[in-house]
């Protein structure tokens, strides 16, 4: 398949080495070029350029998106249209490529769109599912996933630099454990994987800690009720043990 990439940054510029590698040939389109001819065109510019770039492609267009948060009306007028958006972070290729073997990948469209989607899914070797329902709670979920992951462990680093840990080193003696965690809330349940004083119900060690951001970090006190609220609620559902049990 002929594709032509719209936009080649993080993302475009790192399926533009990925594509040819699984026989598809690749042709990048720049902004103010001539569109090149193509069996399927992929935007993969910034969410806020798809529409303006979608207006201006022939009709007849097979036109793809790489956006977590957009649905299909951007990519009006066109009537085969769809959106293949893998559920990874792409740093560019300069930094580095991703695993790409099983990646998931949100694919949504027309018939026609959608299996040209998974088609070029499988051939990446991403594992395609289907989001028909709001892109808002996709993507949302993929923020929380993703960003928040990185910023509760920017949040925890903190904490953890409070204690007297060098701040270089504090991300990287946390993430054996923040990994750990993730992998097992994904091979279990997060209700089953859930650990420490929500886990116990030790309400004490738990009042300590807020004892502790009051006095030094009240920055991260919201934070940390925020989700100490949603650990109880897990620890609820796994029937885990309370204080007040």
């Amino acid at each position: 398949m002929r594709i032509a990439i719209y936009g080649p940054g993080r993302l475009g510029g790192t399926l533009a080495q990925l594509l040819p590698k699984a026989g598809h040939e690749v042709v990048i389109w720049r902004r103010g070029e001539a569109h090149p001819a193509a069996d399927l065109r992929w935007l993969t510019v910034r969410d806020a350029s798809i529409a303006e770039v979608a207006q201006t492609l022939p009709l007849g267009a097979l036109v793809l998106h790489a956006s977590g948060a957009k649905d299909l009306q951007v990519l009006a007028p066109h009537v085969e249209c769809g959106s293949l958006h893998p559920l990874q972070s792409f740093p560019g290729v300069t930094r580095s490529v991703p695993k790409i073997d099983g990646t998931p990948a949100a694919i949504a469209g027309t018939p026609k769109a959608l299996a040209a989607a998974r088609q070029i899914a499988d051939d990446l070797g991403f594992s395609p599912f289907e989001v028909p329902g709001d892109r808002r709670a996709y993507h949302a979920a993929a923020v929380m996933a993703g960003n928040f992951a990185t910023v509760l462990l920017a949040c925890a680093s903190e904490a953890l630099v409070q204690a007297g840990v060098p701040a270089e080193q504090a991300p990287k003696l946390l993430a054996p454990l923040a990994l750990a965690s993730i992998e097992q809330a994904a091979l279990t349940s997060p209700a089953k994987a859930l650990t420490g004083p929500f886990a116990r119900g030790d309400s004490a060690v738990v009042q300590s800690h807020l004892e502790l951001l009051t006095e030094s970090l009240p920055h991260l006190l919201p934070a940390y009720r925020a989700l100490a609220e949603r650990a109880q609620r897990l620890a609820a559902e796994n029937d885990f043990p309370s204080d007040e049990g």
